[in-house]
């Protein structure tokens, strides 16, 4: 049965809008866990847009599951992991005009600087996912620099509205996770995923964890953090 990990970058998006102390997402860390995630994901963005060192730090001290930092490959992030020791970190192409994450690390054109990351990160006992799209090339260059999972970005396959679209988007998602899975590489996914296309996953049981953010923080904002991760839990679970 799938797991989920739930973003908490958005409660600190809030925080951040008006240059409060509150929400915390700590504290929505905390709430999420005890409703049953089975993880907590931050992303630590280099323009510190949401999260912020002093949450990562906190997490680290407090989290109960499993802490997931999503960073870039970059020195600086890498100081930070190999400081905090995250139980996982999850390696993201970055860009300062995006508004979230538009799409997979490219490995074709990264492999030399990521590879070297995740040697560094591994070498310190820290596994590392790696966020690419859903391709075959992608999944075997994940498994070359011997990344331990990938997380396969689902954003294009929730924006799609065409069905044809999507049939294509979701059988390039299948292949993907099959493959990984023959490969012995953990297979996680997210991104743009919410309460009505996690359904659409149903049967995918190569995927062992979902990371989810977004939709889970806008549903809270209407009916609070606890029941907004439970219902998203049971969605995972019947899938």
């Amino acid at each position: 049965m799938a797991g989920l990990a739930v973003n908490i970058d958005h409660i600190a998006t809030l925080r951040q809008a008006r240059g409060t102390t509150y929400p915390d997402p700590v504290a929505a860390a905390l709430i999420a866990e005890l409703a049953g995630a089975d993880g907590i994901v931050a992303h630590l963005r280099e323009d510190r847009r949401h999260i912020q060192d002093r949450d990562v730090r906190i997490l680290r001290q407090v989290v109960q599951t499993r802490l997931i930092l999503e960073m870039g490959a970059t020195p600086e992030m890498l100081g930070i992991a190999l400081d905090v020791k995250p139980d996982l970190v999850t390696l993201v192409p970055e860009k300062r005009e995006e508004l979230t994450t538009e799409g997979g690390l490219d490995l074709v054109s990264h492999q030399e600087t990521v590879a070297e990351v995740v040697g560094n990160l591994k070498s310190a006992g820290i596994p590392v996912s790696i966020f690419i799209d859903p391709d075959i090339e992608q999944v075997k260059l994940a498994h070359r620099i011997n990344a331990d999972m990938i997380e396969i970005h689902t954003g294009h396959f929730c924006d799609e509205r065409s069905l044809a679209g999507k049939q294509k988007i979701y059988a390039d998602i299948v292949n993907a996770a099959k493959l990984a899975s023959k490969l012995k590489l953990g297979v996680n996914a997210g991104h743009g995923i919410c309460y009505t296309s996690i359904k659409d996953f149903a049967g995918l049981t190569e995927i062992d964890e979902f990371s989810i953010g977004h939709s889970i923080v806008s549903r809270a904002a209407l009916v609070g953090m606890e029941r907004a991760v439970r219902e998203m839990v049971e969605l995972v679970a019947a899938l």
